[in-house]
């Protein structure tokens, strides 16, 4: 990630707008999301996949890495690696160019990296926590075999469940998929080749 200098909201979506690369916005910065390592890829798609089945004759919406989403508490526009909706998704009209954005996120999956894991485990989780409909945090480890999901339990309460062996099954809102599924094809020894 790289941050360009401070702007406001509408000089945001025109270069979003005109961008081909990810922006996210923090406050009046801009930050750039780089590309990620082959794992972080695989396992996106896999937990996409095994979500996708689960999900496809729900009422439940999930959106890949591409929809932005608005967390207002902390005035930030972000890209997760993955959201379900649990409703019908709400969007905020961009009135001026670029993406409209999700405003009911309910559950927020995260695949770790070496330059994001800080900044998904802390700021940006105490951000989440401030969009009203927000109930489930996924950070899913991509340098070794490991899930975590934080659900909230009641205001400022939440509860966190560790998954670690290759038989249990992770519990993603109404979904459970095999843990040995979310790794399916990583190959820990090439990652930081």
């Amino acid at each position: 990630m790289s941050t360009l200098t401070a702007i406001t909201k509408e000089e945001y979506f025109e270069m979003l707008h005109k961008s081909d690369i990810k922006l996210e916005y923090h406050s009046g910065e801009v930050v750039a999301m780089a590309g990620a390592q082959p794992a972080h890829n695989i396992i996106i798609m896999n937990m996409a996949l095994e979500l996708g089945l689960c999900l496809k004759r729900s009422n439940y919406t999930m959106l890949s890495s591409d929809q932005l989403i608005k967390v207002e508490g902390c005035e930030k526009y972000t890209f997760p690696d993955l959201v379900i909706v649990c409703e019908e998704p709400i969007y905020e009209r961009n009135p001026f160019r670029g993406l409209d954005a999700l405003l009911n996120p309910n559950i927020i999956i995260e695949v770790l990296s070496d330059s994001t894991e800080f900044y998904d485990r802390t700021e940006k989780l105490e951000c989440y926590k401030t969009i009203p409909s927000f109930t489930e945090y996924v950070l899913v480890a991509s340098k070794k075999k490991k899930v975590e999901v934080y659900k909230k339990i009641m205001e400022d309460e939440w509860l966190l469940h560790e998954y670690r062996r290759d038989n249990e099954k992770v519990k993603i809102g109404d979904c459970e998929i095999l843990f040995e599924d979310v790794y399916n094809k990583v190959s820990f020894e090439t990652i930081g080749v």
